[in-house]
């Protein structure tokens, strides 16, 4: 990966890490400044976290910059609003926040939301989705309604293609609100963009997928995008190894 490898024992929360993101936006010219995480890769001998590229520096303090805090996925929901942040807002027709059990101890990270989410305002509806229905209810015996789904972006790219870094920065303190709120024990990042993005990383989903990550404390598994199996049905194999995988840490919760 493109990054330079450091020896610490300490990953940042989400509510502590959000006041790098609004410095890192500030200084990057754009109206809300939010800045760069961190990982650890835990899969295998080299435990060792990484620092990412666009770190901040120190953080900026309360008074400078607030950074809000919230008991609840209702008031992120509120904080959001009818959002006018970045250009995607132009283009949808509902956005799309995230749906599932507001204390999962699993969350599922995909990319943004597609043409059957933008229509109904909610994640995953369309045959990848049912095909994630399947992964969750079938492949891991839990109900959809016992994990929580959520998207990098909230709202539709125009024609599926991946959000460009604006987008990004503008929404994704918004996820880091939605898991300091849910406090899941385990991430399933679905798919290469989602995955990367997460990671800060431009590995192939290929080399990611499998490999236990943490982000922000949370251990973190990629695997295969549903929308994908569909496309490649010989590569759910890989998929249900990496399903098994997450399974096992959930029964170590």
């Amino acid at each position: 990966m493109s990054t330079e490898a450091r020896n610490t024992g300490h990953t940042p929360e989400p509510r502590a890490h959000l006041a790098e993101y609004l410095e890192f936006m500030r200084d990057s010219g754009m109206t809300e400044r939010w800045g760069r995480g961190s990982f650890r890769w835990a899969g295998g001998a080299g435990r060792h976290e990484a620092e990412l590229p666009g770190d901040a520096g120190a953080a900026p303090s309360a008074t400078d910059i607030p950074a809000p805090s919230f008991s609840t996925l209702e008031e992120v929901r509120e904080y959001l609003g009818e959002c006018t942040r970045c250009g995607l807002s132009e283009g949808r027709t509902n956005i799309v926040f995230g749906a599932g059990n507001p204390n999962a101890k699993l969350m599922f990270v995909g990319e943004g939301p597609g043409a059957d989410e933008d229509i109904k305002g909610e994640p995953f509806v369309g045959r990848a989705g049912q095909l994630l229905t399947d992964i969750i209810e079938k492949g891991m015996l839990l109900k959809r309604s016992d994990v929580y789904i959520a998207n990098v972006v909230k709202c539709r790219p125009p024609g599926n293609r991946d959000p460009l870094d604006g987008e990004i920065a503008a929404c994704e303190p918004f996820l880091l609100h939605q898991l300091d709120v849910i406090k899941p024990k385990i991430i399933c990042a679905l798919g290469k963009f989602a995955a990367q993005t997460l990671l800060k990383t431009t590995e192939k989903i290929s080399s990611l997928r499998g490999n236990v990550y943490e982000y922000h404390g949370i251990k973190l598994v990629p695997t295969f995008h549903p929308s994908y199996l569909l496309r490649n049905p010989a590569d759910k194999k890989l998929a249900w190894v990496d399903v098994q995988k997450i399974m096992a840490l959930y029964k170590e919760l």
